[in-house]
């Protein structure tokens, strides 16, 4: 499976091409808010989120049949807006039959962790 055509499926909310690398039968997770979805209702859900996005995959991991990819995902209307996703991808035959997928939202440390003087930037933004 080409994860980085994916991505750009995903990306670019093209619901013919998930369609190619999802099988039917396939169930995908979001553990942060609790949700399981069918292949199509997955499909929905990034299809007809409102706006657009842009990303880009900065690593993956390949175990036998199980990929894994973290990924910056941005709005592409206001690119303040962004996530880093971690997606634990199970393959059977070639397609996607199990996604765990885990968002999180890109922002500064906590104030905690400020007034402590803990950790220092990874990159300059």
């Amino acid at each position: 499976m080409n994860i980085h055509a994916y991505w750009q499926a995903v990306l670019s909310q093209n619901a013919a091409a998930m369609r190619e690398f999802l099988s039917p039968s396939a169930v995908i997770r979001w553990p942060n808010t609790n949700e399981e979805f069918t292949s199509e209702e997955f499909i929905r859900a990034n299809c007809e989120y409102p706006g657009h996005w842009a990303g880009e995959v900065l690593r993956t991991e390949t175990v036998r049949d199980l990929v894994i990819t973290a990924v910056h995902v941005s709005a592409a209307w206001d690119p303040a807006v962004s996530f880093h996703v971690v997606s634990f991808i199970q393959l059977d035959g070639g397609r996607i039959a199990a996604m765990d997928e885990y968002w999180g939202d890109d922002g500064p440390p906590p104030q905690w962790r400020r007034e402590l003087g803990l950790g220092k930037k990874i990159r300059e933004v």
